[in-house]
């Protein structure tokens, strides 16, 4: 492209002309033809644009702009065309200029409604911008200047914050009336002066925004008037109590006379003020007033009962609008008062005209109140005793049954495990094995159903976020459901934690989940709702058994038939049901029932016919942390070669869990009773695991047996199982802290499970005090922490990776995006990055690369939910984590990076 005037296409206006005069030159670039192309490129492209522009080039940034540009800054122009940027806006050049730094190193930059002080006509004055600063390269790839598109925006947001102030004042004057019926109901209602004048006052001081306010009640004197002070609001009454009542002046007459209303922006200029010999003003030490309102309360006689008086310490803070308000305000306090002296007049009459005739009725009848009284609370007080024996009996009777039902299930279950090994491959027998454990865990869950309904289950609560445990179900609900049912969850912001059993918790929800879709025929919508909320005094009295204050709600929805009143007055009954026989047990809803209120909680059921039903869980808020739930079922059902101790009473339980262990390469010895386990272990027996029925005969107990058996083998571990714990392990209905129990009936692969799990937390405990030992840390980096980037741009995720990885004992430190994670790397050491591979903008491997270039030796864990490696072909001794993952196959992926990251980096 050639220059101005001989390869530069004419236009431009008048800035154009400009351009291609021969004396023009910028600053620092010289005449325009001695420009590079870059630059006259750019400059033909701004002044041929209709959207006001400018380029600042060179190293004085010299300024170049358009025609649309010119109104932006009238009084700048056409001097400011060529000069520098910093001399042209010198006036806000400390605002742009770290805008300015920052675009020349590259970084491109978008402000939305930037506000700039603008110096205008001779004064500064607020407007507002949209633009965007654009680096621009010379021709040689060097940054050499900006571009700047933008738009005044200054009217469109003048507009947007007179809108904001008119729904502002619309809101206010809404709160006023609000605020206004509300204490014109409660005044309504009010039967004492005192409490209803108080009412009025507070009012008065919301709706005005008084720093104070008082009632003051019209009694006459012979000395020209005093008042009595009835109510006073915003400040305590010792304020008032070393002054006299007011006097009946000129700035109080017109209140007391009920000649009008006083307003006044500042009260020590109204000439009626200090006009009170031999006073003048306030009193000494009284409190401040500037702004002053005072309304008088006139009855329905015309007569003056008092007046309402606000004041404020600045001038200026009483508007029309408030005045009107308390207009009304005092209105209908004085009907209310009015109301209460004919009411108290009339009373006083006919109380003194039914006195003797009370005086005798109330002989006669305090005989038969106490009588009655006696009677009732007699009668209270049995059903109370017989429903409490009720619940206790049941509960009893549930909780033996489910120990024996459990013990018989856990026996037949075992042996048809076992027998399943032995016909592996016959496959008729194995059908009829399948089928027989399918109605051993059927008639294990009626068991568990019994035991919650009676408050009985062994719970094991944490402070958990339900919020995250519902969202994480998702995919099991939709399994279940069908696809025929749309599931939505919503799960509010600031979600308190709670503190219950998580596994309950998702029991609960699958039963009315899978009771929703009975109801909805298999095809409807089920909503899940998680959020916070608070039952107040007035919903406890109307629910004696609920207790008030903060509690996170489980809310079901669905869009089925619905119930009735009665259906929903039984629907929590044991064994009700409306479904066909045959269908359902009628111990959903019992078991939801008792696990919430064993939990400390309440149920509600809102529902009618063809509307559909809501079931909403309210559980108790937690202050405290979330708790770290680790899934037993993540470990894999494997044996072992440890020494375990089994006490069991059960004949037959003992001999199927016996062969079980032995089956998984276990050695294992047997006790039939606590006593007989002591025994063993006094033997000198190696032991590494106990595992105890919580229930079994004779004078010692398994709670003493494990504390005896702990402080004989500090190390040894302790496994309880039972069908029913009765109260030994479980107080309050919870697990006692620090126990593991394995209920009854168990698979072999469920006790495979929990013995590995109980055996790892024993490992890990014995290495952790080991490691606090003196001289148990070698030398050099070896106890040192791994420094971990995480780069995970879903947040659900990155949180729970993070948690993980700081539980595993490593130092991590987080970033949303590859973008961020450069940033880090800049000005942090880092010896290993799990980064996922589908981030948005810079990818995974994309970020990886730079990583590498910048540590060489960083060693790489790559996150996907595909099965292979991104294409990466540098970055040597990368591992594949897929997803999802546990913490133990993160911590493995870690250890591998570690040893596989490259040379010139000690491993740990």
């Amino acid at each position: 492209m050639g220059s101005v005037g001989t390869g530069w296409p004419r236009g431009g206006g008048e800035i154009g002309e400009l351009l291609r005069h021969p004396a023009f030159h910028a600053v620092g670039l010289g005449p325009v033809g001695s420009w590079p192309a870059s630059l006259r490129h750019i400059a033909e492209m701004v002044l041929n644009s209709r959207q006001p522009k400018f380029v600042a080039w060179g190293p004085d940034l010299a300024f170049l702009y358009n025609e649309a540009y010119v109104p932006i800054f009238p009084e700048r122009h056409p001097h400011a065309l060529g000069r520098p940027f910093r001399e042209i806006w010198a006036d806000i050049w400390d605002q742009f200029s770290p805008i300015v730094s920052s675009t020349l190193e590259g970084k491109p930059q978008l402000f939305k409604e930037l506000r700039i002080p603008m110096r205008r006509d001779g004064r500064t004055e607020d407007t507002w911008f949209t633009f965007s600063y654009t680096p621009l390269r010379d021709d040689d790839g060097t940054v050499a200047g900006i571009l700047c598109a933008t738009l005044d925006v200054t009217d469109q947001v003048a507009a947007k914050r007179g809108e904001r102030m008119a729904l502002e004042q619309l809101r206010a004057k809404s709160e006023a009336l609000a605020v206004v019926n509300r204490a014109g109901a409660a005044i309504t209602a009010e039967p004492d002066i005192e409490r209803l004048t108080q009412i009025v006052v507070d009012a008065g001081v919301t709706l005005t925004g008084a720093e104070f306010g008082a009632f003051f009640y019209n009694v006459d004197d012979d000395e020209g008037g005093s008042y009595m002070l009835y109510a006073l609001s915003g400040v305590d009454r010792k304020n008032f109590e070393k002054f006299p009542m007011p006097r009946n002046t000129k700035v109080f007459a017109p209140t007391f006379n009920g000649e009008g209303i006083v307003r006044s922006d500042d009260i020590l200029l109204d000439p009626r003020y200090g006009q009170n010999e031999p006073y003048s003003g306030m009193p000494k030490g009284h409190l401040p007033v500037r702004s002053y309102l005072a309304v008088p309360v006139k009855s329905r006689d015309g007569s003056v009962i008092g007046g309402l008086f606000f004041g404020h310490g600045e001038p200026g803070r009483f508007s029309e609008a408030a005045e009107a308000s308390l207009v009304s305000l005092a209105a209908q306090s004085a009907v209310a008062i009015d109301n209460i002296r004919l009411f108290r007049a009339a009373k006083v009459e006919i109380d003194q005209r039914r006195d003797m005739e009370d005086q005798l009725r109330k002989l006669n009848e305090m005989l038969e109140v106490r009588v009655a009284a006696e009677i009732a609370e007699r009668q209270q007080a049995e059903a109370a005793l017989q429903q409490s024996q009720k619940m206790e009996s049941i509960g009893k009777l549930t909780g033996g049954v489910a120990h024996d039902f459990n013990n018989l299930l856990q026996v037949i279950s075992g042996n048809l495990q076992l027998l399943g090994k032995d016909v592996a491959e016959n496959g008729r027998a194995k059908e009829r094995i399948s089928n027989a454990l399918a109605a051993v865990e059927r008639g294990s869950r009626l068991a568990s159903q019994l035991l919650a309904f009676g408050r009985r289950q062994p719970l094991e609560p944490k402070v958990i976020n339900i919020g995250r445990l519902v969202t994480g179900m998702d995919d099991m609900l939709r399994r279940a459901l069908g696809e025929e049912i749309e599931v939505e969850t919503v799960v509010s912001g600031g979600l308190w934690n709670t503190f219950a059993d998580p596994i309950q918790i998702e029991n609960a929800l699958l039963n009315l989940a899978i009771n929703s879709r009975d109801a909805m025929e298999g095809a409807g919508t089920l909503t899940i709702e998680v959020g916070n909320a608070f039952l107040d005094e007035s919903y406890s009295r109307t629910h004696p058994e609920v207790t008030a204050g903060q509690y996170v709600v489980l809310a079901v929805t669905d869009t089925g038939s619905g119930m009735t009143q009665e259906v929903i007055e039984q629907a929590f009954e044991p064994f009700f049901s409306t479904k066909p026989e045959g269908k359902g047990t009628g111990l959903g809803l019992s078991m939801v029932y008792g696990f919430v209120k064993q939990s400390g909680g309440h149920v509600k059921i809102y529902s009618g016919l063809g509307e559909g039903t809501t079931i909403k869980l309210y559980l108790p808020r937690s202050f405290r942390n979330e708790d770290r739930i680790t899934a037993a079922d993540s470990i894999t059902a494997t044996g072992g070669t440890e020494t375990i101790l089994v006490a069991e009473d059960d004949e037959g339980v003992r001999a199927t869990v016996v062969e079980m262990l032995s089956d998984l390469g276990y050695h294992v010895l047997k006790a039939k009773d606590a006593q007989s386990a002591l025994t063993v272990i006094d033997s000198g027996a190696h032991i590494d695991l106990l595992f105890t029925d919580v229930v079994m005969p004779g004078p010692l107990k398994s709670p003493a047996l494990a504390r005896m058996a702990r402080e004989r083998l500090p190390g040894i571990a302790v496994l309880y199982t039972s069908g029913y714990t009765e109260d030994s392990i479980v107080h309050g209905g919870r697990l006692d802290p620090g126990l593991e129990l394995l209920s009854k009936p168990y698979t072999r692969e469920e006790l495979a499970r929990k013995i590995r799990h109980v055996l790892t937390i024993r490992t890990q405990r014995q290495a952790a005090a080991d490691a606090a030992m003196p001289g148990s840390q070698h030398p050099g980096r070896a106890h040192e922490r791994l420094k971990l980037l995480l780069v995970e741009d879903d947040a659900l995720i990155r949180m729970d990776t993070a948690e993980m990885l700081h539980d595993l004992g490593y130092d991590v430190i987080e970033a949303d995006s590859g973008e961020q994670g450069v940033e880090i790397l800049a000005h942090a050491s880092i010896d290993i990055i799990v980064a996922d591979v589908g981030l948005p903008g810079m990818s995974g491997a994309a970020f990886a690369a730079r990583a590498r270039e910048a540590l060489p030796s960083v060693g790489l864990v790559f996150a996907t939910g595909n099965s292979n490696l991104p294409d990466v072909n540098r970055l040597a001794g990368s591992v594949l984590l897929a997803k999802p993952f546990n913490s133990t196959s993160l911590d493995r992926a870690v250890k591998s990076a570690v040893q596989q990251r490259p040379a010139g980096h000690m491993a740990v």
